[in-house]
């Protein structure tokens, strides 16, 4: 963290902190940011959450469901502030039902507990930009129409709602924010990408260009945080995304430029993969198998991702750390230090 930050930050000093969704990518560098600034955390993980490097950190423990109320009444007792980062995986086999329970029955328990509760401060609620779907305009803010377009959007999205109507109506302090994909050392969902650099190729479906608006999870972290301690961001949405959105193209160049190596892109027709996708959708569910493929993994190559970050900076006075090349080559660096890329 910069000095400004770290100094902000000590607002969360002795103060009583409860995340969700602690032990995944993001909830692991805002739980440390925490620690750091010397909160006293409590964290609910399931039973098979690895906790990794957070096993012999400062941090109470409760195990079980998020969604689970007798579990959420004892983690939100004395609780002055709550993030809440956990999110159902997002599988094929999962239905609207198993992720409307993370998403949304969590939210609604978590907020009960806590709305007049002194001394709550703030509710940091985490959705996702993908509430928006694409975007058909240059940039997109927090108004922009919502087109959700699987079980997991639009539970982010039920979630969120009901967290606005539920806050306006009762006094609870609530910010909701809308991250961008997060990158950063510790991710896995974007390796396949540098995986393929690594062996020279980068395979791209359709005519698409495939924007995308990434955010540092450095940077999102810092933003959630910010959000918690600000006086100006209560009861507003914040969409977090970095300065600048890229296409998939323009990230193949700079991982292979720090690789070293060239890249090529090799485009396939996209209607194909559909087919197969629904294919796999239709027979894999009653086998009990997770599809190797799905739509919304083919919509990676469609969907364009371009977002306006004016007002979470100007709101939280903050200014991202990380552009698209000095995040990729810092992720770079981290796979192959990881021994990821072999």
């Amino acid at each position: 963290m910069t000095t400004d930050i770290r100094q902000r930050l000590e607002q969360y000093r002795g103060r009583r902190v409860l995340v969700t969704g602690a032990t995944g990518f993001t909830g692991r560098v805002l739980t440390q940011k925490l620690l750091a600034s010397g909160a006293r955390v409590r964290v609910i993980a399931r039973e098979t959450s690895k906790l990794g490097d957070l096993a012999t950190a400062d941090i109470e423990w409760l195990r079980g469901d998020v969604f689970d109320a007798a579990l959420i009444r004892a983690a939100c007792r004395d609780i002055e502030y709550i993030f809440h980062l956990a999110a159902a995986f997002r599988e094929e086999k999962s239905t609207d039902e198993d992720f409307r329970k993370v998403h949304l029955t969590s939210t609604q328990i978590m907020a009960s507990e806590v709305v007049g509760q002194d001394p709550f401060r703030c509710f940091v609620h985490v959705s996702t930009v993908g509430v928006h779907g694409h975007i058909e305009v240059d940039r997109a803010d927090e108004h922009y129409r919502f087109s959700p377009g699987d079980g997991y959007q639009r539970t982010k999205l039920e979630g969120e709602q009901w967290l606005q109507r539920f806050g306006d109506e009762n006094g609870l302090r609530y910010t909701i924010i809308r991250p961008g994909p997060i990158y950063g050392p510790g991710d896995m969902r974007l390796l396949k990408i540098f995986r393929m650099v690594k062996k020279g190729y980068l395979l791209m479906l359709g005519k698409g260009k495939g924007m995308y608006h990434l955010v540092h999870v450095d940077d999102l972290a810092n933003t959630m945080l910010l959000a918690g301690i600000t006086p100006a961001a209560l009861g507003e949405i914040f969409i977090s995304t970095g300065d600048q959105p890229i296409s998939i193209e323009d990230m193949s160049r700079i991982i292979a430029r720090k690789l070293g190596s060239r890249v090529r892109t090799v485009r396939l027709p996209i209607q194909p993969f559909y087919w197969a996708a629904d294919l796999c959708a239709l027979l894999c569910p009653p086998l009990g198998i997770q599809p190797p493929i799905y739509r919304r993994r083919v919509d990676f190559y469609t969907k364009d991702r371009k977002f306006d970050n004016s007002k979470i900076k100007k709101y939280l006075d903050y200014e991202y750390n990380y552009d698209n090349e000095q995040g990729l080559d810092e992720t770079t660096l981290w796979y192959r230090d990881q021994g990821l890329l072999d």
